[in-house]
């Protein structure tokens, strides 16, 4: 089976440490992370993670079974793209004299982004969307010369009603919390 890229979603709690358990985790099954996302998520305790790796279907799997024994781990799942919404932000810095800040304007427009700064020689883009969208636009300004480049990473979540990678408000109760005596 080729390796291909796998998008997952841990609901860890919100406490100092969860990140490096997980990251380290993937370092020790030689996995690269090609984006990891972390924020607030509907529940005040609760964090939502977005790990997007390349592999096996097989290797991912067993990572996340592994994941899943991680004791500030409430619920790890891996989404399919048919049934995902994904975005990743980026910002993008370019060099922009004054005969060339025309044409950078209408190739953000085209790209629905925003111009979010300028600078004496620099315009700041942020565009919003999937990787071919934010690829693309890059690929356009990098004629123009890329002064600096950030990117979010993709956060995602599955299409229409609530998942398995939500938990409900009134449900924090019901979910099942790991004995504190488990370890890697």
């Amino acid at each position: 089976m080729a390796p291909a890229k796998h998008t997952l979603i841990a609901l860890v709690e919100n406490k100092p440490g969860v990140l490096n358990r997980i990251s380290s985790l993937f370092r020790r099954r030689g996995f690269n992370i090609e984006s990891i996302a972390v924020g607030k998520s509907e529940l005040p305790d609760i964090s939502r993670t977005t790990i997007v790796v390349d592999g096996t279907t097989t290797s991912v799997e067993q990572v996340r079974k592994q994941l899943d024994k991680i004791i500030d781990v409430v619920r790890v799942v891996e989404l399919n793209d048919e049934e995902t919404v994904s975005r990743e932000l980026a910002l993008i810095k370019v060099k922009a004299t004054s005969s060339t800040r025309s044409e950078i304007i209408q190739i953000v427009a085209i790209f629905r982004a925003n111009i979010v700064d300028v600078g004496i020689d620099t315009l700041t883009v942020e565009v919003t969307g999937d990787d071919n969208k934010i690829d693309s636009l890059i690929a356009l300004l990098d004629g123009f010369g890329i002064r600096e480049l950030a990117r979010t990473g993709k956060i995602a979540m599955s299409r229409g009603a609530p998942s398995a990678a939500s938990i409900e408000k009134n449900g924090v109760n019901k979910v099942k919390r790991k004995k504190s005596t488990q370890t890697l």
